[in-house]
């Protein structure tokens, strides 16, 4: 029900306006690779169950990093990623291994890949999944050889097909299978992706490189999948983009939401990179040329830090696999902990998240992707509130309640009677990102047509909470949509140490309608939000001090000036997956 005045006045909270800049040297979050050599091998004693997640996968301790290989075999599906069986920094890093029949229910299972070999010595690192001829799965992955980070591409394959869980990985005496040549600056030489076969029999694989500040596609090519020859140019490459990390590169049909495992030339293809100086990942739709082994992005698609993310918050490191079962593209994103010092980590035991698996398909467009989270997440839902025709004008929220705030998916669809309110865009903001300008036009500034959404993770009396809300501007001849999922506020504790930005990212939508669509996934110290069916995407770790277990609330808001109609909302308490 809507609440009284007086809690509504809760939203006249003294307003704090901070002009947020967008540190493009790390995104104010360490690296994944930062070394911590006095703090890797500090095991965890307690483990602090405050902010763990529910239904979002996570080891039961120490620290966790970039998935790896994700792919559907005989019946399971496989998931390896990065992890530190020594502590909760990064470090000592391993190939974990989980398996499941959902991609949401999963069970541990022991490490498949570690140091062991002179060509792996120093760290086995990122890499992918690909399954051969004859229902073979093969991996190829980063070794370290050296003390000095020198990088090679390396593989294994299962020492027992007929495992169903295959368990056990070996790393044959062939290994390196790649060696950079002088050409490539062998610190930064990692990553290799899934392979896929050209029209000659080939095949292919790319690796993020750098050369001087222009970030690489660099690609291979072999007959056998053992001898490999490096391409005379790269797949792609953009100029003052940094070091690519994890690089991603597929096909996507041009119609309807499956996916693709042929690389044909009737087809859009995505490129996507994790940029190491940003802390986000990009990506580009365009046309891959067979013949030249070139990709062009689209004239639509802005090829640099301007450009589309896959996410516009905390998400790093992503892998995709095709999953034959369902006829779909998946992905997968990593989360590292926004409370920056290692020390924090090391008190709670445990650190990093992998995010939850997302369907991706081409939007009718062809401009963008969208992506939602996989449809068998929605089995743990539970408990159920609905709401629909509600009006709320400025200053207004109702609470949802009968559900676990805490742990919980809400989908919302707002709806208003007019666009004539959405204030201007300025000019001055032209050049700014788009989290800038949420920085600027917060949650409690009041608008126009906005700020209206929902506020997470909330205390009672808003202390704390992290608000995912929409604001709209008027652009010359077009409207701009912006979507913000807003960490300033999200707790009272960390203030100093805490990275809490105001995460936002622009919305492509057609507002015809007048409408605007919300899901997010709640999961006590994570808020993955998806905007206008998936078309932009953000996920901000926060941790609430207040708003935790049964003392936290959830709320639906205006503060424009514009009435706005929350047409459905439907929120569900979700169950915790089962990591055995």
């Amino acid at each position: 029900m809507e609440l009284c005045n007086k809690s509504s006045s809760r939203w006249a909270l003294p307003i704090l306006v901070c002009f947020f800049v967008v540190l493009l040297s790390n995104n104010g979050v360490l690296a994944s690779h930062k070394v911590f050599i006095h703090l890797q091998d500090t095991s965890a004693i307690n483990i602090k169950t405050v902010g763990r997640t529910g239904y979002h996968f996570q080891p039961p301790k120490h620290w966790i990093n970039d998935p790896n290989a994700p792919m559907y075999f005989n019946g399971y599906y496989h998931l390896f990623y990065q992890y530190n069986p020594k502590g909760s920094v990064w470090g000592n890093i391993v190939w974990a291994h989980s398996v499941s029949k959902d991609l949401i229910n999963w069970i541990n299972l022991e490490p498949a890949i570690y140091p062991s070999k002179q060509f792996d010595k120093y760290g086995t690192w990122s890499g992918s999944a690909t399954v051969l001829p004859g229902n073979k799965p093969i991996i190829l992955y980063t070794g370290i050889v050296d003390a000095n980070k020198t990088q090679v591409q390396n593989y294994a394959v299962p020492a027992n097909l007929s495992d169903p869980y295959l368990r056990e990985w070996i790393k044959p005496d062939n290994n390196p299978l790649i060696v950079p040549d002088i050409s490539i600056n062998k610190t930064q030489f990692r990553d290799p992706t899934t392979a896929w076969m050209g029209k000659d029999g080939h095949w292919r694989i790319i690796m993020g490189s750098l050369r001087k500040k222009r970030g690489l596609a660099i690609m291979y090519r072999s007959k056998d999948f053992m001898r490999w020859i490096k391409a005379k140019h790269p797949l792609h490459s953009t100029a003052n983009t940094g070091n690519w990390e994890c690089p991603d590169f597929f096909p996507v049909s041009l119609q309807g939401t499956n996916g693709l495992d042929k690389y044909g030339e009737d087809s859009k293809y995505v490129l996507k990179n994790s940029m190491d100086l940003t802390r986000f990942e990009y990506y580009t739709v365009g046309t891959y040329d067979i013949k030249k082994d070139r990709y062009i992005p689209d004239n639509t698609s802005v090829d640099s830090w301007k450009g589309l993310r896959l996410d516009y918050g905390n998400f790093y490191a992503s892998k995709s696999f095709y999953d034959p079962s369902k006829n779909r593209r998946v992905t997968w994103g990593w989360a590292n902990e926004s409370d920056i010092m290692p020390d924090d980590d090391i008190k709670k035991g445990w650190a990093g998240i992998q995010l939850i698996p997302r369907k991706l398909w081409l939007d009718p467009s062809g401009k963008q992707l969208v992506q939602w989270p996989v449809e068998e997440l929605e089995t743990l839902r539970k408990q159920k509130f609905q709401l629909s025709n509600k009006k709320l004008n400025n200053g207004e929220m109702v609470e949802v309640k009968g559900i676990t705030p805490a742990q919980a998916d809400v989908e919302v669809t707002f709806s208003f009677a007019s666009l004539d309110k959405a204030e201007p865009f300025d000019p001055n903001w032209t050049d700014l990102y788009a989290q800038d300008v949420c920085a600027i036009k917060g949650s409690t500034v009041q608008g126009g047509l906005g700020p209206f959404g929902i506020a997470t993770l909330a205390s009672q009396n808003l202390e704390e909470y992290t608000p995912v809300f929409f604001r709209v501007f008027k652009a010359q001849q077009n409207y701009k949509v912006l979507m913000c999922s807003d960490a300033t506020r999200s707790t009272l504790k960390y203030n100093e140490t805490m990275y809490k930005p105001s995460f936002a990212g622009y919305v492509d939508v057609d507002l015809a309608d007048k409408k605007l669509s919300l899901r997010s996934l709640i999961d006590n110290s994570v808020v993955e939000s998806f905007g206008a069916g998936g078309k932009t995407c953000i996920t901000s770790r926060v941790y609430p001090t207040l708003a935790i277990y049964d003392k936290a609330h959830l709320f639906a808001f205006n503060n424009g000036t514009e009435p706005i109609t929350i047409e459905t909302l439907d929120a569900w308490s979700m169950g915790n997956a089962k990591i055995e």
